[in-house]
């Protein structure tokens, strides 16, 4: 009989307790990469410019084929990519269709590799590429300040290149030398235990043509403590050390 009495829900207030119950999902907006997927003609990156290696790099690509057998030589694509980079100092569209001929391969094939790994610039750097490490070791070690250092000195942000077109800055992920951190990639070496002061000196002297010291700039020879050895501080016992005499 009580039911009788029980006020009638409405279909609105039915279908939201149905809504209550289910799981909300929630997503974080996307980030947007730096790197380029897709190509464009314009006047400095277009198939008409010609690109082959020199005589030097011709030799030393022959070299890398020699370790590949001749089935599978596409294998070298990756390095003949590094080398051809080098030598032009940015992987263009005529770089990547050279090496595509060079390896008997689809150009799309080059195209794919190219796009994938970040190590393969697809628009024109500066003389010096500067590579920030910003993962989290070199960030508890201040990789944050090497950064700032170097946009308010060189007058840049990140993934800009200064007007004379001597550095380039990026961020990158872990460097793999997070025991000497903060660390920068110049081009192919590593500057390591860096400050905002030391960074800048590096730049200067980048900027001004003097010889740089590649590795840690505190004073370290590799990644020895930086207050010095606490273990293995004696000679190495020598052969036999505990081996019984009658042994």
């Amino acid at each position: 009989m009580l039911a009788r009495f029980r006020p009638a829900v409405s279909a609105s207030a039915a279908a939201l307790r149905a809504t209550a119950n289910i799981r909300q999902l929630r997503t974080t907006a996307a980030a947007r990469s730096d790197a380029i997927f897709i190509h464009r003609d314009t006047p400095e990156n277009n198939p008409s410019i010609p690109f082959e290696f020199d005589a030097k790099n011709r030799d030393e690509a022959q070299r890398i084929m020699a370790k590949y057998p001749p089935q599978y030589k596409k294998a070298a694509m990756i390095p003949l990519l590094h080398l051809a980079q080098k030598q032009n100092g940015w992987t263009s569209i005529s770089v990547m269709n050279y090496i595509a001929k060079f390896l008997e391969v689809p150009p799309m094939r080059v195209y794919e590799v190219a796009t994938f790994y970040t190590m393969f610039n697809r628009s024109p750097v500066g003389k010096y590429f500067l590579q920030v490490c910003t993962t989290t070791p070199c960030q508890l070690c201040g990789s944050s300040k090497i950064v700032e250092a170097i946009e308010k000195h060189l007058g840049i942000k990140v993934g800009e290149t200064t007007s004379d077109k001597l550095f380039t800055l990026v961020e990158v992920e872990c460097a793999g030398a997070c025991i000497n951190a903060p660390v920068i990639s110049v081009n192919d070496d590593y500057f390591e235990d860096l400050t905002p002061e030391t960074t800048v000196k590096l730049l200067d002297d980048l900027k001004a043509g003097n010889p740089v010291k590649r590795g840690p700039v505190s004073g370290r020879n590799n990644c020895e403590p930086s207050g010095g050895q606490t273990t293995l501080t004696t000679p190495p016992p020598g052969p036999g050390f505990m081996v019984r005499d009658d042994l």
